[in-house]
């Protein structure tokens, strides 16, 4: 079965992460030792995780499979220490550290969650045929997943289902916390669907405005998910993106080969005709999707499954195909400016955090897309092996 990938963030508790440590004391966990066993395989990491995470953000960082952080209907197994160590390593430098360059530390000390928790396996949903990347409780705690099969090559990957996941979550405690303007829920009325945006594919939901299917889903995903993709995607990856906002897609649905009931039918934005003499022959290619393994990334499928990640490779593509055959981009029939409604998305993020919170979207996303260049895991490494 396949698994479209999702993110549930569960905010209806209070906001407990708007409290500073300063308000709550030395720390929010006072029954657990401040000092780990010095005997133990994992004390380096337990010591590096208090200096770095509890005494400096009041946070508790769980990577050890306790049955009450995890929802016994899932059928879950810890996270490997490695993984859990090169993790930790990369939440610091990629989150944490780029909002403390541009904002400060007191920024995500003050608003950032107090539980950091994380799961070795996938967390499947069978009945609905998704798989949930993090969770978001009340703004106290985040849960990501999928921890064992992390690719440190692969940073797509990593922000796939790691860091992008972050990023969403945060947004999600952040807007608790200051509401984003009601303009934004506008741009989108009417076209949000909870029920199956899990089938939809992004080049068709890009056309009608939103970042990713997820984002269709509902408003405050949709505001999270423009946060965080804006964030995390490179600018080759948006460039893309905002490409297949400006197409026309179709199910394919006069054609007779095409079962409208399949959930993975595939929209098309070029099409060409099998017999130019025949208007019935006609036969739709180009499509988009995201992979979910290998290579993490946004593409456009070509006809003979050729994956195309940018701009530039669409277009040498399609003017390649134009020497052998006539094609013709699908007519954009939806009335919804896609294009321009991701760009009035990313606006209004953009002066909520000027506005709210005093600090530059743009600066902050420079700063993200800088450290996931330059990440040196094993000089990160180098900083839990020094501790004596």
């Amino acid at each position: 079965m396949k698994f479209p990938k999702y993110i549930i963030a569960a905010l209806a508790a209070p906001l407990l992460a708007a409290c500073s440590s300063d308000d709550l004391g030395p720390s929010i966990f006072p029954d657990v030792s401040d000092e780990p066993d010095p005997n133990s395989f994992t004390y380096k990491f337990d010591k590096w995780l208090n200096v770095n995470f509890r005494d400096i953000y009041n946070v508790d960082f769980k990577y050890l499979m306790e049955d009450v952080e995890a929802d016994m209907e899932y059928n879950l197994v810890p996270a490997t220490y490695e993984n859990a160590r090169d993790l930790a390593l990369l939440t610091k430098y990629l989150w944490y550290d780029s909002y403390k360059e541009l904002a400060g530390e007191d920024f995500i000390k003050s608003y950032g969650p107090r539980i950091l928790h994380l799961v070795g396996s996938p967390a499947y949903n069978p009945n609905s045929g998704t798989e949930t990347l993090g969770l978001a409780e009340g703004g106290l705690k985040v849960t990501l997943f999928k921890v064992n099969e992390m690719d440190l090559e692969d940073i797509n990957m990593l922000n796939e289902y790691y860091f992008r996941t972050m990023h969403h979550e945060f947004g999600h405690i952040l807007h608790q916390t200051k509401s984003y303007p009601t303009d934004f829920n506008l741009l989108s009325t009417g076209r949000y669907d909870d029920s199956s945006w899990q089938s939809k594919q992004p080049g068709y939901v890009a056309s009608l405005g939103f970042i990713t299917p997820y984002a269709s889903s509902q408003a405050r995903e949709d505001f999270a998910e423009t946060i965080a993709n804006y964030l995390t995607r490179t600018p080759e990856q948006m460039e893309l993106i905002l490409w297949m906002s400006k197409q026309g897609w179709t199910n394919g649905s006069d054609n007779e080969d095409v079962d409208l009931d399949d959930e993975d039918t595939n929209y098309f934005c070029y099409y060409f005709y099998d017999d130019p003499s025949d208007l019935d022959s006609k036969h739709y290619f180009f499509y988009s999707e995201e992979k979910t393994f290998g290579n993490c990334q946004m593409g456009m499928v070509g006809l003979n499954g050729e994956y195309l990640t940018s701009v530039e490779e669409v277009e040498a593509y399609l003017e390649k195909l134009r020497e052998t055959r006539e094609i013709f981009p699908v007519e954009d029939k939806d009335k919804v400016n896609g294009y321009e409604v991701i760009m009035q998305k990313q606006s209004i993020a953009r002066n909520w955090f000027t506005d709210q919170w005093k600090i530059s979207f743009d600066d902050l996303r420079n700063i993200v897309q800088r450290r996931q260049k330059d990440f040196d895991i094993i000089a990160l490494r180098n900083e839990v092996n020094s501790i004596q």
